[in-house]
């Protein structure tokens, strides 16, 4: 069963990151540059915040409200869920299912260590179940 950390060790321990100061549209400009859907907002090593697509969506864009006149701490996500490298995909999906979000920056030490979105997490799971589907055609065929 894959953990959190076998996700990171594959697609890398990237954080993106801005701080809660700056306005809405430099943090746009900087997803689509680094081709992401979620920036962890941090002060310093701690993490504030999150500020996703979804923020903007739903807090700038259906409200009338301009990204240049606001900064990401006026709509990011204050209350961070953190996942430990060392949960199971399975467990992760679970929670991203149970809680609606689609990204957990991950946690160990106290120290963010990576971030994981629910597009890692399916890769991986089904990236396992192509790896047990493998071994059992190669079990009934007697290729083992």
């Amino acid at each position: 069963m894959k953990t959190v950390r076998d996700v990171l060790d594959y697609k890398g321990y990237d954080i993106w990151s801005v701080s809660p100061e700056i306005s809405v549209f430099e943090a746009l400009k900087i997803l689509a540059e680094k081709d992401v859907g979620a920036l962890l907002v941090m002060e310093g090593e701690d993490c504030v915040g999150i500020f996703t697509e979804r923020d903007y969506a739903r807090k700038v864009i259906l409200v009338g409200r301009h990204s240049k006149e606001m900064l990401v701490h006026e709509i990011m996500t204050p209350k961070v869920m953190f996942v430990r490298p060392e949960q199971t995909v399975e467990k992760c999906l679970a929670l991203m299912t149970d809680k609606r979000v689609r990204h957990f920056p991950v946690m160990e030490d106290e120290k963010v260590v990576g971030l994981i979105s629910i597009g890692d997490i399916v890769r991986a799971i089904i990236h396992d179940k192509q790896l047990m589907i493998n071994e059992l055609e190669d079990y009934i065929w007697g290729r083992r």
